[in-house]
């Protein structure tokens, strides 16, 4: 019965330990005003080559539109290398200023479907009815960076 209690009491101390030792937001760390968007994508083997060149021509070019408008602060594509392991082994990461660039926008749409082009848009059509074939997108998140103090 004495060491039962003992644990009780040693649970008990170790939970309000814990309590008090939680950190505080913009306290104890900063959250980032900016926000990526993290896609994960799981491409098929022998598929790797294939599908970042079509990337290059849709996703890659698309962004780069869209950071020359100011649209975007930056963008990335990482590859695992371990590739056979896990449920993805590409990352496609977009970084935007903050949660309003994500907003919907008339004049931020309009002015990124003038730089594109029809033409783009038809060559990109043509290229992603692929992208089934060689790959599964396995996740998307929206993420912040957190700066512990």
């Amino acid at each position: 019965m004495r060491v039962a209690l003992s644990l009780i009491m040693l649970i008990l101390i170790s939970i309000s330990f814990s309590a008090n030792a939680q950190l505080q937001p913009w306290a104890d760390y900063e959250i980032s005003d900016s926000v990526w968007s993290v896609t994960t994508v799981r491409v098929d083997p022998n598929m790797d080559d294939d599908y970042l060149e079509g990337l290059r021509d849709t996703w890659v070019a698309a962004n780069k539109v869209a950071k020359s408008l100011g649209q975007i602060v930056d963008y990335a594509i990482y590859r695992s290398e371990t590739p056979q392991s896990g449920d993805f082994n590409l990352f496609l990461v977009v970084e935007f200023e903050n949660s309003a660039a994500l907003e919907p926008n008339k004049e931020t749409y309009d002015a990124f479907m003038k730089e594109w082009g029809e033409q783009r848009q038809e060559r990109s059509r043509e290229i992603v009815k692929d992208y089934p074939s060689m790959r599964s997108i396995t996740g998307e998140y929206r993420v912040r960076k957190i700066d512990i103090k």
